[in-house]
């Protein structure tokens, strides 16, 4: 079974993947940021690192669900395949900071990955505000996340909800800004209760 989490910079992605992996006994996929060879220069260059970031990323996404597709485990995954193609790299294009000729390229190629697998069973979308989001990345310190523009979460959180409207998947929206999973325990009790209300028992929750 695949689990997905969803959701802009410094939503708390991470801390519910480790946190249901945990509860749950679920194997965690994580986002592999500390090792990816593009993410600082491309924060302090975007339009020169777009493409490289964007295919980057999108190499390393197929290669996660390809894995999760043929395993027997429930897994957990720290954001999905859909967000470079239909958050990020879409983002990006519309600020000017990649060309249309790579864009499309970069679609084509999501376009064709996609052909070849099916969507998460359950996507949790973690909702949160700029001064949410912006308070978490300060919060965690990366220094490569300093240079992040407000315009450029901005743009993001739009093309999230753009893309959350017209999901037609199993999918579970979480209120992050009000919901504190990660510091009360009565809060991520809320957010089990609701995953496996969604999941409707496919899974032995005692």
């Amino acid at each position: 079974m695949h689990i997905a989490i969803a959701g802009n910079i410094g939503c708390g992605k991470t801390t519910l993947t480790r946190m249901l992996a945990a509860h749950y006994g679920w194997t965690p996929k994580y986002e592999s940021v500390d090792f990816n060879p593009y993410l600082s220069d491309f924060y302090e260059d975007m339009e020169r690192w777009s493409f490289n970031l964007q295919i980057y990323f999108l190499n390393k996404r197929f290669k996660d669900v390809v894995t999760i597709a043929n395993s027997d485990d429930v897994i957990v995954q720290d954001r999905t395949i859909y967000e470079d193609a239909r958050i990020f790299a879409p983002n990006l294009h519309d600020m000017g900071l990649m060309s249309s000729r790579d864009f499309e390229n970069y679609s084509d190629l999501f376009d064709l990955m996609m052909s070849l697998v099916g969507k998460p069973d359950l996507l949790i979308y973690l909702r949160s505000s700029i001064p949410n989001l912006i308070s978490q990345i300060q919060k965690r310190g990366r220094e490569y996340e300093k240079s992040i523009r407000i315009d450029y979460l901005s743009g993001l959180n739009e093309k999230y909800e753009n893309w959350i409207k017209d999901y037609d998947g199993n999918l579970l929206i979480i209120d992050a800004d009000n919901i504190k999973f990660g510091n009360r325990p009565e809060d991520f009790e809320k957010v089990t209760d609701l995953i496996e209300a969604h999941l409707n028992g496919l899974f032995d929750n005692t």
